[in-house]
């Protein structure tokens, strides 16, 4: 740090050596100077150390990752599988035994009421009752529960698909967004030259005022556009926000492309056996075959076996019974029989529901990917037809008023027009990704 020219002048050199004598009010400025330089030099330092890193660029796949990760549809869905295959478990053993405990044949008038040893007949008794419940009924009972198990899992996938999909469409449409104000913006600035242009022409008497209010309108109604453009993007933000969280808020990272997916014409309809929706209804189709086999299963009732050991006073002999009981399915036409029919239409129905969806799942991904390829053949010929011939048209018309061949309001139209057709494509390819987003996220990809 240079020091003060007074300062300088104040420190002589003492005798013919080389030091040198300066006054103390020097010496304490001095020291003072340098006091603040260190100060300053560790306060930007300081600043330099606190400054937060740039945020990281949120890639599609990494808003994918970040919504998955804190889901808590997906943790009830494993929730769920949990609890069935813990009930599966549990299904498969046998019912707990029944302890009983009782006073048979207690008097409770005359001479002898409430003893518990005087009459022969009363008896204190503890028995224990199982009940033998065949084991194929025991493994339907467990194989039900795993189907619904395999239920909760199909269910998790259908809810990652819808996440993984409302993700994606969240991230390009807060993209898309931001393309379309800075698309807004640029048109903006190259229109607002216009102005310029129109009062210059106005001040010098080659024009007229009334093409300095067109020319100023123009840009007002751009802005206008640019502020609806803000507003979506904004709220495309607050969509992606609803998914990935804190993240929403970086700077969005490279595009993926959209010109392919995994789906094509010859495996689509292979590829929908996979569909989460899909996939869920057959896993209901196999709980209700599983219920259907429980009622097959129940036509055979279970038996029990009892022993009860009874001990009467010590003048009489102590007991012990013995009972086996089997339920009197007597009915079986009007009860078992139309239970297991009613299980098997259950599992019809579920079927006929889940090959009704596979049709209009399949018409569904059909006309998406017709679609998806018109939009991707559009979008070529936009950006070597439409979009350069409007551009051509602009600078023609510029070229021809700044020559005074050609009105203002031609130059205006002409970039009004060109406006559009950018928007237009800016359209075209926002409503691609979202069909390419449909036609990649249909179905799981499959895991090797």
């Amino acid at each position: 740090m240079p020091l003060p020219s007074e300062g300088v002048r104040a420190c002589a050199p003492r005798n013919n050596n080389n030091t040198f004598a300066c006054r103390p009010g020097v010496l304490r400025a001095l020291g003072a100077a340098l006091l603040t330089a260190g100060l300053s030099g560790g306060v930007a330092a300081q600043t330099v150390a606190q400054t937060p890193p740039p945020a990281r660029p949120l890639t599609l796949e990494a808003a994918l990752h970040a919504a998955q990760a804190r889901s808590h549809a997906l943790v009830a869905q494993d929730a769920a599988a949990r609890s069935a295959r813990e009930m599966a478990v549990a299904a498969g053993r046998l019912p707990d035994p029944i302890l009983r405990l009782s006073v048979d044949n207690l008097p409770i008038d005359g001479p002898m009421r409430f003893s518990l040893t005087k009459d022969f007949m009363t008896m204190r008794s503890v028995g224990v009752t199982q009940t033998f419940t065949r084991e194929d009924k025991r493994h339907a009972r467990a194989a039900r529960f795993e189907r619904e198990a395999d239920s909760a899992q199909a269910a998790r996938a259908m809810q990652l698909a819808q996440l993984r999909r409302g993700t994606a469409l969240a991230w390009f449409e807060r993209y898309y967004q931001q393309r379309m104000v800075a698309l807004l913006s640029q048109q903006r600035d190259e229109a607002a030259l216009q102005i310029d242009a129109a009062e210059a022409a106005y001040r010098a008497g080659r024009g007229a005022q009334a093409d300095v209010f067109m020319a100023r309108s123009s840009v007002a109604r751009i802005e206008d556009h640019i502020r609806d453009a803000q507003a979506r993007e904004a709220n495309a933000a607050t969509t992606l926000a609803r998914w990935v969280g804190e993240p929403a808020t970086a700077p969005l990272g490279e595009v993926p492309a959209i010109s392919r997916t995994r789906l094509t014409d010859h495996t689509l309809a292979h590829d929908l056996e996979r569909h989460p929706d899909i996939a869920l209804m057959a896993s209901k189709e196999s709980v209700a075959l599983a219920e259907a086999e429980i009622a097959r299963q129940n036509k055979r009732a279970d038996w029990s076996a009892s022993l009860m050991y009874s001990h009467r006073g010590p003048a009489f002999s102590d007991m012990v019974t013995i009972a086996v009981s089997v339920p009197l399915q007597w009915d079986q036409a009007n009860r078992q029989e139309r239970e297991l029919a009613a299980r098997l239409a259950k599992a019809e129905q579920a079927r006929a529901e889940r090959e009704e969806m596979t049709r209009a799942h399949l018409a569904e991904a059909e006309r998406w990917l017709t679609t998806w390829r018109s939009h991707l053949t559009r979008l070529d010929d936009y950006d070597k037809t439409l979009i350069p011939l409007a551009a051509e048209r602009t600078r023609a018309a510029l070229a021809a008023y700044r020559g005074g061949a050609g009105p203002l309001a031609a130059v205006l139209e002409a970039r009004r027009m060109e406006i559009d057709t950018r928007i237009e494509r800016l359209r075209i390819e926002m409503d691609t990704a979202g069909l390419w987003v449909e036609l990649e996220y249909l179905v799981p990809e499959q895991q090797s």
